[in-house]
């Protein structure tokens, strides 16, 4: 009997062990955490600056993953890159917009480039030096084949305007993936932002270069940057 009763308690506590044990992650779970720690590791590497462009007989040669970013001339993305590449200064933020005038390349880790490029729709610059900025943008989007993305900083506060539309149409036309990066999102309010988010996810399914998902970050809060560092890891 004693034999009986040990060997029910020793079966009963494994049971209770086992109810009692995590149950084993879905599959897509364990896929999300694998990529936010690739995220947390590939930005943990030193960023640096390497080189600015002027033209794109300039450009790098090699097989690293490049992730450019566009945006008006006063949408952030200085602030924006400083927060992703979290480096305080390594991106120059200006009072004056449009001081990008080249693309301006910042290599991570040993396989990623992150591409600063010159703003659109505003420019403290003679036309024809704005007329060389823009060629420069037609000439790497349309022949880089290193390009993997472009993330289109949009200004959270605004939406998308006129200029954002014709760089949308032109990454269209050449076959580039965009995804929309909402930037100064702890500006609006809560149900202004998720506005702005629907609108522009519902401007985006009329254009087949772009990716659906909007990302809503603030460089000032440090919101959204995780997210946008797991959507370029996945890239890499």
């Amino acid at each position: 009997m004693a034999q009986s009763n040990r060997s029910l308690g020793t079966t009963a506590g494994r049971e209770r062990l086992q109810s009692e044990a995590p149950l084993p992650l879905p599959a897509e779970d364990v896929e999300a955490r694998e990529l936010a720690a690739r995220a947390l590791n590939l930005f943990r590497s030193p960023a640096n600056f390497v080189l600015g462009v002027a033209d794109v007989a300039s450009l790098p040669q090699g097989s690293r993953v490049e992730i450019a970013f566009a945006g008006r001339s006063n949408v952030g993305k200085s602030s924006l890159l400083n927060a992703l590449l979290g480096r305080r200064s390594l991106a120059r933020v200006s009072n004056t917009p449009g001081r990008t005038r080249e693309l301006n390349y910042f290599a991570v880790g040993g396989n990623l480039f992150v591409v600063d490029m010159p703003g659109y729709g505003y420019a403290k610059a003679p036309k024809s030096l704005v007329k060389g900025w823009t060629q420069l943008i037609h000439d790497y989007l349309r022949g880089r084949p290193q390009l993997k993305r472009v993330m289109l900083l949009i200004d959270s506060r605004h939406g998308l305007k006129s200029s954002d539309l014709e760089i949308m149409a032109m990454l269209d036309k050449a076959a580039v993936s965009y995804q929309a990066v909402l930037t100064k999102a702890d500006k609006p309010k809560p149900g202004d932002l998720a506005q702005v988010i629907r609108e522009t996810e519902e401007a985006l399914r009329k254009h087949p270069a772009a990716h659906p998902k909007v990302l809503a970050t603030s460089a000032a809060e440090g919101q959204g940057i995780e997210d946008l560092r797991i959507a370029i890891a996945e890239l890499c």
